[in-house]
């Protein structure tokens, strides 16, 4: 039987209440939509798969949800929605540091939209049309990601001049905070894992996307996106010391995390 917080139990101001608790032995998704015969659809079918579910109808209403408080494991977001388009709630969301992984849903087959969720912080983008055990598939690489990342390292890793807190998502560069988004932290972590030694540009857009998943022209075009990221975390490190050096790039196969 499916679990879900449905919106007709939604508090006075439009958004569930936040202390309407879910349950702690399922993975908690917050599917937000303004259709809602595609949440009537997608909601029952998540909690077959066993996540509890709390369904809103709209951009202004996450926010509202997030800023009295809510969780989620994950979030379901449209691209397209009235008033607050799923990509400014994205916006909002990581200006209030709230790191919490959202996949887009949307129905635009469209490279520049892929590239403009994930430079926003998204960790994925999936069209409505694909089928739902993919979805659940995307929702598992990442869910099963962050827990392993939480069993195998303690709460802080110190690299030379680098701090990386694991559990607030967060860098600092000596004493200074590094501002990156959560996509932007996972590949940090990637390269810092391996610190010394190469990785390739599949393994890095993988932490993206799930093992498999093609973008962008031709067989390899995700190579383009890796070299994207990898250039906004550069700059974002050399505003900070216009002598950082320290993601070094293996032409034709990917990027190391240079060992002090």
């Amino acid at each position: 039987m499916a679990t879900a917080t449905a919106w007709p139990n939604s508090s006075p101001t439009g958004a569930p209440s936040p202390d309407e608790s879910s349950d702690n032995e399922r993975p908690h998704v917050v599917l937000v939509d303004d259709d809602r015969l595609f949440r009537e659809s997608l909601s029952p079918n998540l909690g077959d798969s066993g996540f509890e579910v709390t369904e809103i109808p709209g951009g202004p209403q996450a926010l509202d949800y997030f800023g009295a408080g809510g969780t989620a494991d994950l979030v379901l977001l449209d691209w397209r929605m009235p008033e607050i388009d799923g990509l400014e709630v994205l916006r909002r969301l990581r200006r209030e540091h709230n790191e919490v992984p959202i996949i887009f849903l949307t129905v635009l087959d469209d490279e520049i939209y892929e590239e403009a969720a994930l430079a926003g912080g998204a960790v994925d983008f999936v069209e409505k049309s694909r089928s739902l055990p993919i979805l659940l598939r995307r929702i598992s690489l990442i869910l099963d990601g962050r827990k392993k990342q939480h069993e195998q390292r303690g709460e802080v890793g110190q690299f030379g001049q680098l701090e990386l807190h694991y559990e607030s998502k967060r860098a600092k560069w000596g004493d200074s905070v590094v501002n990156l988004t959560l996509t932007e932290f996972n590949i940090l972590v990637r390269l810092t894992d391996r610190a010394g030694t190469d990785v390739p540009y599949r393994d890095i857009y993988d932490l993206v996307h799930g093992q498999g998943f093609i973008a962008g022209s031709g067989a390899e075009g995700y190579r383009a996106n890796v070299r994207t990221f990898i250039k906004r975390i550069r700059k974002k490190f050399r505003e900070i010391d216009d002598t950082f050096d320290h993601i070094e790039n293996y032409p034709g196969f990917g990027y190391r995390w240079r060992s002090e």
